[in-house]
């Protein structure tokens, strides 16, 4: 191995650098070798002692058992190196599809990413998805084109395909010598090298007018100044600069490190208050949770009281607190104050409520927008192959639901097991494979189904009223109004009633109700994009309790919901498909078939570009049909985007909530329980 080259960046000086921290996302298609990057980079700047292999299973990263097996990155990982008086955190994240939210929550709490795709295959569907991530949140992002050292390699054809698939705005940070061979070299350019200059100057020139008009004036930028345009255009995501080499030699990864310690910018500070984010959440050998918080703003210590928030996904806000009883500092020298400030990354233990997703802070701290994760649009059942697992079962994915809580769990009616959200079938597997492994308990998995939606389709009201001389069934009085919310709004509740005309646990206990209530609409699905408000309420002390208003809650909305009517929709992908031109004949009858709607076909050299939306459930039929279909020649990148009102026969869900659509049997319901 050639780690020469590599290695001496370990003890090099950051300069006037007066940031300590700079946290980096590795991301990349499954086998692109963003593992074994991490490795590498661990190991070059001294922080492990032996690199490890994805094939042996040894690498530090993928520490779960299945993660070695299978070769690929499943949760999050953070590893802390140091160059020079900067410590850098890489968050070595999934490369999956199925596992593209937890990617975007990873992004949320970097500073910079490293895309990494192979010279050999060069751009992938899901390097393309990734990108286009990246570009989305305006992230500034290095491209290292990694296993320059294998047969097949290609540069000027790998910048071709980055250029015309990823982003026209790439810089070549170099050359490579005898490239698809053994003795492979990156060659790194040189701000002394009037020719590499030219080269960097010609590639900014191209979204900078100003720079275009001196370089044709014979004025083009000195050294110093290009070296300092190429960092500003970098960190403001106009530009990539593209660096060649070999995760496994060693080869090219100094000129990377440069790059990372010089082009990607630290974010700055966005509030007074404390302000972070968990993006990861994972159990010690004693059960206890620990979370991963990246800390935007301000300063948390152990011993601290702080509270967190959360969206979930019925567009319920949960709020909860506790008291930070162990503090680690990622990267933290032995003997260094337990404190958290801007920038860095920490494992939290004593939030026993914590998930994915939590936020410390609020708006008014200057903490950025929830990110939105477009819902699983599948759905499976599961049940454990020995029915005194069941509890077992519960216990396990409740655990998993905390790692990653779009995966949404539901108790079904006696017997009938858990059902689980999923955005794809290998999801499926990690979760079967996990609880056996990390819980023991063997489960079975019913064919994953379509999960759609509802959405109300126009304005319905009811009410149930405490009668003075009896005939009533509940000790609450509750009116309410459905009405349809913007698209993208999830379920929101309002109030036309008089504030503190209901005891704050009566009010609390109708809200909490109409959001749960809303998991299952007129036809047994999620309802969304809805606007529930209260208008009318009533008690009678000290006679009624919250479970009066839990109770009645359910019959009234699903009364103003069944008087507003709802659609039904199916989830669909945006898609975008990409095939030689000798088979476009084959590929639209196959789309037609499949209910896919086109947007625009564009013919390019060689290829036709279709683009346009088709049900989620067609999604993985196609996907087996195009090697086929397309002489393994098609690219096919999709990503979950708008749902399709169904129209027909309407699908229909099977009910867990006793069916207070029908008053009889939902008393009957409640009488049981």
């Amino acid at each position: 191995m050639h780690t020469t080259s590599s290695s001496t960046w370990r003890t090099r000086n950051t300069g006037s650098d007066t940031r300590r921290t700079l946290n980096i996302g590795i991301v990349a298609h499954v086998d692109a070798g963003k593992t074994s990057l991490t490795e590498r980079l661990l190991f070059d700047a001294g922080a492990i002692d032996r690199l490890g292999s994805v094939d042996e299973g040894s690498t530090l990263t993928d520490s779960g058992e299945l993660e070695r097996r299978r070769g690929i990155t499943i949760r999050t990982a953070v590893a802390p190196f140091r160059v020079g008086d900067r410590r850098v955190n890489l968050i070595d994240t999934p490369g999956h599809g199925d596992f593209i939210a937890e990617v975007e929550r990873a992004l949320g709490v970097l500073d910079g990413a490293v895309l990494v795709l192979s010279a050999v295959e060069g751009v992938q569907a899901q390097t393309r998805v990734l990108m286009k991530t990246l570009r989305r949140l305006r992230l500034p992002t290095l491209i290292f084109v990694n296993k320059t050292d294998r047969a097949g390699a290609r540069y000027a054809g790998t910048l071709a395909d980055i250029r015309r698939r990823l982003t026209p705005g790439v810089v070549p940070m170099g050359t490579v010598r005898d490239i698809g061979t053994p003795g492979a070299r990156a060659v790194p350019g040189s701000f002394a090298d009037p020719a590499f200059r030219d080269t960097v100057a010609e590639a900014l020139a191209e979204a900078d007018e100003a720079l275009l008009a001196r370089l044709v004036d014979g004025a083009p930028p000195a050294a110093g100044e290009l070296r300092a345009l190429l960092a500003d255009r970098t960190a403001r995501g106009l530009v990539h600069p593209v660096y060649f080499g070999s995760a496994l030699s060693g080869d090219g990864i100094a000129a990377l490190v440069d790059g990372i310690v010089g082009h990607l910018p630290e974010r700055p500070a966005e509030g007074a208050g404390p302000v972070g984010m968990v993006f990861a959440v994972e159990r010690s050998a004693s059960g206890e949770k620990i979370a991963y918080l990246r800390l935007f703003s301000g300063e948390v210590t152990e011993r601290q009281h702080v509270a967190l928030h959360r969206r979930e996904a019925d567009g319920t806000r949960v709020e909860h607190s506790g008291r930070i009883t162990g503090l680690d500092v990622i990267g933290a020298e032995p003997g260094e104050r337990r404190r958290l400030t801007a920038g860095d990354i920490a494992k939290v233990r004593g939030l026993p409520r914590v998930r994915v997703g939590d936020r410390l802070g609020t708006a008014e701290d200057g903490a950025r927008p929830e990110p939105h994760f477009a819902p699983p649009s599948l759905e499976t059942v599961v049940r454990p192959a020995r029915p005194a697992d069941a509890a077992r079962l519960h216990s396990a994915l409740t655990a998993l639901a905390d790692q990653d809580p779009l995966i949404g769990t539901r108790a079904l009616p006696a017997g009938g097991g858990t059902s689980v959200l999923l955005y794809g079938e290998v999801q499926k597997e990690i979760i079967a494979a996990t609880l056996g492994e990390e819980f023991g308990v063997d489960a079975r998995f019913e064919p994953s189904s379509t999960v759609h939606r509802e959405r109300p389709a126009g304005s319905g009201e009811a009410y149930e009223q405490i009668e003075r001389h009896g005939g009533h069934d509940f000790w609450a009085t509750v009116g309410l109004r459905v009405e349809p919310g913007p698209p993208g709004s999830g379920t929101a509740f309002r109030r036309d009633t008089e504030l503190g005309a209901l005891p704050l646990a009566f009010d609390r206990a109708i809200e909490e109700t109409v959001h749960r209530t809303l998991t299952q609409g007129l036809h047994g699905w999620p309802v969304t994009d809805c606007v529930v408000t209260l208008t009318r309420s009533g008690f009678v002390g000290p006679v009624s309790t919250a479970a009066d208003f839990r109770q009645v809650t359910p019959l009234v909305l699903m009364r103003a919901l069944a008087e507003a009517g709802t659609g039904v929709y199916e989830p669909c992908h945006s898609f975008e498909l990409e095939v030689p031109l000798g088979v476009l004949s084959a590929i639209g009858g196959a789309l037609a078939s499949l209910g896919a709607e086109l947007h625009d076909t564009a013919a390019e050299p060689m290829v036709c570009v279709f683009r346009g939306v088709i049900p989620a459930r067609q999604v993985p039929v196609l996907e087996r049909r195009l090697p086929a279909l397309a002489h393994g020649e098609a690219v096919w990148w999709s990503t979950p985007g708008e749902d399709r009102r169904c129209v027909g026969s309407l699908p229909v869900r099977a009910r867990t909530d006793g069916n207070p659509l029908n008053r009889a049997e939902y008393l009957r319901h409640l009488a049981g329980a």
